[in-house]
């Protein structure tokens, strides 16, 4: 008999399905967080937390909140149920990876699909080991003050067997050319690191790498002016999330105005991009160029 796969779930997602859910209860009862805190006894402040998913849910405060609203029967069970998700952890809170990289493992984690458009760099999802080493051993920029070099590597490491992993997400990326043109590591170590991608897209079927040309004309004419992930969930009641990472500072995106104007930009980059046949004879020549160097 085969042994069945555990669900994998994002907490941070749960935790803004929860707020949402919470939100929607209290605003169809009719009732003010300010009321709705002296019914419970639920601090005002927590149910604002709450509400704006910026705090891992005690059971206690939400079902305290659910009694007050009314709640019962299946949405009961539902909510408690998102709850204890929302208040799980990862191993990505381990010391060392950094709160950043650890939220892009969180957004990962339970995903059913990732997209990802990269203007500039090889994707974390796909670098090497030696890819990565060599880059944190290079930079002249310092880590963020809760990570070290081996937990930068450890979780960027992590996030790829979660990727890999039975049942794993589907991961579709597209690689702006520049990726390829510009050289963010040595030629041989790069030359390794594009085989490798070109290895991965072959054995994993859930894996699906396109090149965008730099002369490509996009619908539109929609160039983003960025490079953003985009995160779908399996379960319709999770937001749609699109994250934006920059040097300093990242971007969690739910709202679905927002993430709307994004799925658009994506569409019209596949439209752009080369077939994924001729993206994989692309980053062929490429690797050949370098083996040259």
């Amino acid at each position: 008999m085969r042994q069945a796969v555990a669900r994998v779930i994002s907490p941070y997602v749960r935790r803004l399905r929860l707020a949402a859910e919470l939100r929607e209860l209290r605003e169809l009862a009719g009732v003010s967080a300010q009321d709705l805190a002296k019914t419970s006894g639920v601090y005002r402040q927590m149910i604002s937390k709450l509400e704006n998913a910026h705090v891992s849910p005690s059971q206690d405060d939400v079902q305290r909140l659910l009694e007050v609203l009314g709640v019962e029967g299946d949405k009961w069970t539902q909510i408690v149920q998102i709850t204890a998700e929302a208040a799980s952890h990862g191993w990505w809170e381990s010391s060392g990876i950094g709160e950043r990289q650890a939220r892009f493992a969180n957004l990962e984690a339970g995903a059913e699909v990732i997209r990802e458009y990269q203007q500039n760099l090889v994707p974390g999802l796909l670098q090497t080991e030696e890819f990565i080493s060599t880059r944190l051993a290079n930079s002249e920029l310092p880590l963020p003050s809760d990570a070290e070099a081996s937990g930068v590597l450890k979780g960027r490491l992590g996030r790829q067997r979660m990727l890999h992993r039975p049942k794993g997400p589907a991961y579709e990326v597209i690689l702006d050319e520049v990726v390829l043109r510009r050289r963010s590591v040595p030629s041989q170590i790069f030359q390794n690191q594009i085989e490798r991608i070109v290895k991965l897209a072959d054995e994993d079927e859930q894996v699906t790498v396109r090149v965008l040309p730099v002369d490509a004309e996009i619908p539109g004419y929609n160039i983003p002016e960025c490079s953003f992930s985009i995160y779908n969930y399996p379960d319709s009641g999770d937001p749609v999330v699109v994250a934006l990472e920059a040097v300093t500072t990242d971007l969690v995106l739910t709202d679905p105005a927002q993430t709307a104007q994004f799925e658009m930009v994506y569409t019209g980059l596949v439209s752009a991009a080369l077939s994924v046949e001729r993206s994989r004879e692309m980053l062929m020549r490429t690797a050949e160029t370098l083996s040259s160097h």
